[in-house]
């Protein structure tokens, strides 16, 4: 389904790895003097272990970077309303006792392989709306770029476990949060393209069906409920600003188009520059909108990906709802035409 992108809404199989254990239950990574990374990064930083685990348990806590936050809390929250626990947003004994019937390693150790060294990366995107509608496609700048996102993690915090990635070579061994998908067998309905980007965000195949949606502006939230109004999911959001509110009512899903060209109309937007014209900007995980547009009954409103992840729900929007690309990604396997899309204050 194509869907013309018109939104006032703007800000952002393997890929050349080879797992060093299953991708299921990875093997946890031994250090030369026989100490295992995972365990000694998670004496130092429990807040990292916590967020891998909520994470894989569909409670995003945005990017995994080791630090307490807002969104950690909100995440923690969310999980153990969940799982019927008191509402405390801390990592207390009964949500660490929730959080480790998961009992796959937090870290897992790859071999990066000379293919990933070759990719085709876009090292130089202009921030002019007009000069990034004259390249061919907007992919990710370079390898630590693709490696933070296809890990849901940040380059400050892969150069943290990994201090080599500073010059990467084939063979060498990385350290990355331990996010990949047990599962991978992506609907033979989707394009080729598109099961390969879910493969690269390590988004799983089997995610909840989401009977509706509940976007919440005091907690920067999106929450998925299903059909027993239960919440399955919940994801970090970005959403409106002082310029562009957030529009408070219900709204309805249209559709949903994958790896989607942006199409820029200055006079949506009360900060354009002066001269600009209309444009259409190439697909990819650098395009305006990420990967992902989901396409809402209010017209030029709709839930998108995002170019800088680090940045959800520390910057505004043009109105509409922004998320990381792996969890718009995640959100886009649980909705359908017509689910219920609520705006909350």
């Amino acid at each position: 389904m194509k869907i013309r992108l018109l939104a006032n809404c703007l800000i952002l199989s393997a890929f050349g790895l080879n797992a060093a254990a299953s991708a299921r239950a990875p093997a946890p990574v031994q250090s030369p003097s026989g100490q295992s990374p995972s365990a000694a990064i998670e004496r130092i930083s429990p807040v990292l272990k916590a967020q891998v685990l909520l994470d894989r348990a569909g409670f995003a806590p945005g990017a995994l970077d080791g630090r307490q936050g807002h969104f950690l809390a909100v995440a923690l929250t969310g999980f153990q309303q969940s799982r019927g626990l008191p509402a405390t947003g801390q990592l207390d004994d009964a949500s660490w006792s929730a959080l480790n019937r998961d009992y796959a390693p937090t870290l897992v150790r790859m071999i990066l392989k000379e293919d990933a060294l070759a990719e085709n990366f876009t090292p130089d995107i202009p921030g002019d709306m007009m000069a990034q509608a004259a390249l061919p496609y907007l992919g990710y700048r370079n390898l630590l770029e693709r490696l933070a996102e296809r890990f849901h993690t940040t380059p400050q915090m892969l150069l943290a476990l990994n201090p080599a990635l500073k010059s990467p070579r084939a063979g060498m061994e990385l350290v990355l949060p331990g996010v990949i998908p047990s599962d991978r067998a992506y609907a033979e309905s989707l394009s080729p393209e598109w099961r390969a980007m879910l493969a690269t965000l390590n988004v799983g195949a089997t995610q909840p069906v989401a009977a509706k949606i509940v976007v919440v502006k005091s907690h920067s939230v999106l929450k998925a409920y299903d059909a027993q109004d239960r919440l399955v999911a919940q994801f970090p959001a970005t959403m409106g600003s002082e310029h562009d509110p957030l529009p408070i009512g219900n709204w309805i899903v249209k559709g949903t188009a994958f790896l989607p060209t942006y199409h820029y109309n200055p006079e949506l937007f009360w900060d354009a520059s002066e001269g600009d014209k209309k444009a259409v900007l190439p697909p990819g995980p650098n395009n305006p909108v990420g990967v992902v547009w989901i396409d809402l009954d209010k017209p030029h409103y709709g839930i998108h990906g995002t170019p800088e992840p680090s940045r959800i729900g520390r910057s505004q929007s043009h109105g509409c709802i922004r998320l990381s690309n792996w969890d718009v990604a995640r959100l886009a396997q649980m909705i359908s035409p017509q689910t219920p899309v609520l705006f909350r204050e």
